[in-house]
């Protein structure tokens, strides 16, 4: 059976992202041994929490992080697709992996409608169920319909620089893109392992592609 490496770098819903691969009928190791990464024959980068302190806790693993990315498919989940791209706006301008061409940013601010309506319906972060519309064919998406309903929790949001690295889009103040791949790089902004068997597909989809 082919082996999925989760890497642990302090950061991160590893609980949940190792349940839900298993659950998909994947062997999976949860390591921050550089050795153990290299080897596997899928990487998965997950990540909650602050752009800056993501890169920052990575630390050494960087370098293995992107020679890995060149040689094995890898899948970003929420922070670990925000980390994938060049660079975040988030509490300032900080350099990501530079594995999918784009930018990390914060979702504007909204002032409400005199009822406050409008407020309402906007709050930063965007967390909960929501759609995303599939816009190129890939593996990845392999069984799903064009919308499907996942789970998501972030307060920043991914553009990339071309447009046919986008996989799927959704609109929360304005559109953006939910899911990213370039070459063998996958990233994803919502959780796969919270969302039901759709998710699961998704991660099955992952795993089919080692």
């Amino acid at each position: 059976m082919k082996k999925t490496v989760i890497i642990d770098y302090g950061l991160g819903n590893l609980r949940s992202v190792l349940r839900g691969l298993e659950r998909a009928g994947a062997a999976v190791a949860v390591t921050a041994d550089p050795e153990e990464i290299m080897a596997a024959d899928g990487v998965v980068l997950p990540g909650v929490g602050a752009f800056r302190e993501g890169m920052e806790m990575l630390g050494d693993l960087r370098e293995t992080v992107v020679r890995c990315a060149d040689e094995i498919p890898m899948l970003g989940i929420c922070l670990g697709m925000q980390m994938l791209m060049e660079s975040s706006e988030e509490h300032g301008l900080h350099q990501g992996l530079g594995l999918v061409p784009g930018t990390v940013k914060r979702f504007p601010h909204l002032r409400g409608s005199s009822s406050g309506c409008e407020s309402n319906r906007w709050k930063v972060p965007h967390m909960g169920w929501n759609t995303i519309r599939i816009t190129r064919d890939d593996p990845l998406f392999e069984g799903l319909h064009r919308e499907e309903y996942l789970y998501f929790v972030h307060s920043y949001y991914v553009r990339t620089t071309a447009h046919e690295d986008t996989l799927a889009t959704t609109d929360y103040i304005l559109p953006f893109s939910s899911a990213v791949c370039n070459r063998q790089t996958y990233g994803v902004q919502f959780h796969p392992e919270k969302s039901g068997e759709t998710g699961l597909r998704i991660l099955r989809n992952f795993i089919g592609l080692l």
